[in-house]
């Protein structure tokens, strides 16, 4: 008999799924039994798509990852790279916001239900970062940043952008500091403190912001499932 071949949508649906429970009601409540009724499905469809619960709960992480590649592979890449820089930062945002529940999974934000990240794994994770050092290059090359390590550039935006959403999904930016007005003053800054003129990092910014729907928010990926598409260029 040949062995039985995965689902993708069932792949995807059982992926959100344990997500949203880990990231709702913690470790306890993921059984293959418990995800696959409310799945519709049965238990049988856990181990036939990941052998068992942790690979689907890796599976969590690296489909987190993937979506935010998804978005990051539909920035363009133009002939200003530090709007370009500050949309990838829109892109992370909105990605988080989009599905909290496995951006929670993705950093350890929820406990993995005794499953531990390798080295491997969280290599999977900063991969994605490479995208925004190869931006971060492009900005040094055209002297808006200060010339120096891009990839160290990238880790600094990274981890800036990062502490602000997660406090954003706790709840803890309100006004008159809502989450929207920081993160565009912090864009600002950050551009600001790696190089770029107050005037060009602002116009930057602006410019990232007209382009938020059309590159990032009208995206519905689903990288795990299908290929990934070419990276566009308009330079």
């Amino acid at each position: 008999m040949s062995p039985r071949r995965s689902n993708p949508q069932t792949r995807s649906t059982l992926v959100d799924i344990a997500a949203r429970l880990l990231a709702d009601e913690g470790p306890q409540s993921l059984s293959a039994r418990r995800i696959a009724a409310e799945a519709g499905t049965s238990t049988m469809a856990v181990y036939t798509n990941f052998g068992g619960m942790s690979g689907l709960v890796r599976e969590m992480v690296y489909e987190g990852f993937a979506r935010l590649e998804a978005y990051f592979s539909h920035v363009a890449l133009t002939a200003d790279p530090v709007a370009d820089m500050t949309l990838f930062g829109r892109a992370y945002r909105h990605n988080a916001l989009t599905n909290p529940h496995l951006y929670a999974v993705m950093f350890g934000g929820a406990s993995l239900a005794g499953f531990s990240l390798t080295a491997e794994d969280r290599q999977y994770g900063r991969y994605t970062l490479s995208t925004v050092v190869e931006c971060a290059n492009r900005c040094i090359t055209a002297d808006r940043f200060r010339t120096g390590d891009a990839e160290l550039v990238a880790h600094q935006l990274w981890t800036a952008i990062h502490g602000l959403v997660t406090l954003e999904l706790g709840d803890y930016l309100i006004e008159p500091c809502n989450a929207d007005v920081v993160f565009e003053a912090q864009l600002t800054s950050l551009m600001v403190g790696v190089g770029d003129t107050v005037e060009s990092a602002t116009r930057s910014v602006a410019s990232s912001r007209r382009r938020l729907k059309k590159e990032v928010e009208d995206v519905r990926p689903e990288p795990s499932m299908e290929e990934r598409p070419p990276r566009k260029r308009t330079v």
